[in-house]
């Protein structure tokens, strides 16, 4: 149920390709900020986060009121599941466990719509039709987790469109919004008062590399869900550590800009790379690469210490499908070595 990237305690490892975060590492202020606030820990947090929400509020251009945390943006998935207790949702496969996993605990009947390979796993206006009146809720990942395929900003704006005319709850997941070229063109934060039935999902685990501090959060005009979600959620659970690094986290824009350079100009190479080697790559567009290659090359690389994510347990997946995190050039480099190594070894390049 649990098995994700970044398990770095079952394994001996050199370097992690599992994970998606920021290769740059955590910033020095956001280490600096969370270890000062340590000294702080024996009072309780502010249950209303207001520092965080005031930088929020100022980066999303958005109000205070239209903001909710969580410890993690996956707390908050939990949370919209618990606060609508949604009879009938619809999920896109393959895609994060977590939104399934939530709305299993609700008793909710899941419906799937499976992207095809033979589309390069796209969401396609196919998806409309998916779209009916009996649904309560809609989860959608943007750009997709796994595969890293982005839904062009015309059908998501046809999704929302019917969505909002169906009344169906709508929760985008924008996580890894941030290491899209595109990033401007297919925010929705502007879109939020035209859609209050849209709930957006953002984090600070990816862009921050803060994935062990859990702060994350989401964006909606409805405040009465937010109030509903709040009354899903314990009072402390976002630390004083955390709000702390959030706070600044924000302030970090140069370092937000030299880690999307570094993963523009690194994710092509790889791409270009694997696809030497005769893998099967996909038009990720975020911090990680989805491909297709043999059966035994995630547990081949894991010998020599480089993890990848292995990608067979998600649903509409199965073995041979990979995702890698775009990570610093030598780090890269070094993959791109392993890969060398195993492919020599098999005669298969």
């Amino acid at each position: 149920m649990h098995k994700h990237g970044g398990d770095i305690y079952s394994n001996t490892y050199k370097i992690d390709f599992s994970a998606n975060i920021n290769p740059l590492g955590i910033p020095e202020n956001v280490c600096r900020a969370a270890a000062q606030a340590v000294e702080q820990c024996a009072s309780y947090p502010d249950t209303e986060y207001r520092g965080l929400r005031a930088g929020i509020a100022k980066k999303e251009g958005v109000d205070e009121d239209e903001i909710i945390c969580g410890n993690g943006a996956a707390e908050l998935i939990f949370a919209i599941t618990a606060a609508l207790r949604p009879k009938k949702a619809l999920l896109v496969v393959p895609g994060f466990a977590e939104y399934e996993q939530a709305l299993r605990t609700q008793d909710c009947e899941v419906l799937f719509h499976e992207l095809k390979e033979e589309q390069g796993f796209t969401l396609t206006e196919e998806y409309l039709e998916a779209l009916t009146p009996d649904l309560d809720l809609i989860f959608l990942c943007n750009p997709n987790n796994p595969t890293g395929c982005l839904i062009p900003r015309e059908l998501l704006a046809a999704i929302l469109e019917k969505c909002r005319s169906l009344q169906i709850r709508a929760v985008v997941d924008s996580c890894f919004l941030d290491f899209l070229k595109e990033r401007e063109e297919v925010d929705l934060s502007g879109e939020l008062q035209a859609h209050p039935e849209l709930f957006l999902l953002k984090a600070f685990t990816k862009t921050y590399a803060m994935a062990g501090l859990r702060l994350g959060y989401g964006l909606c005009a409805d405040r009465a869900l937010l109030q509903q979600m709040r009354q899903c959620i314990q009072p402390w659970s976002v630390s004083i550590p955390a709000q702390a690094a959030g706070c600044a986290a924000l302030k970090e824009e140069a370092y937000v800009e030299e880690a999307r350079a570094m993963i523009f100009e690194e994710r092509e190479r790889l791409k270009q790379e694997l696809r030497v080697f005769g893998l099967k790559v996909y038009n990720s567009r975020a911090n990680y690469i989805f491909f297709r290659g043999p059966e035994d090359l995630g547990e081949s690389c894991a010998a020599e210490g480089f993890l990848l994510r292995d990608c067979s347990n998600y649903r509409g997946l199965e073995a041979g499908f990979y995702r890698i995190a775009v990570r610093r050039p030598e780090e890269n480099a070094a993959l791109l070595g392993v890969l060398e190594q195993y492919y020599r070894k098999n005669h298969q390049r």
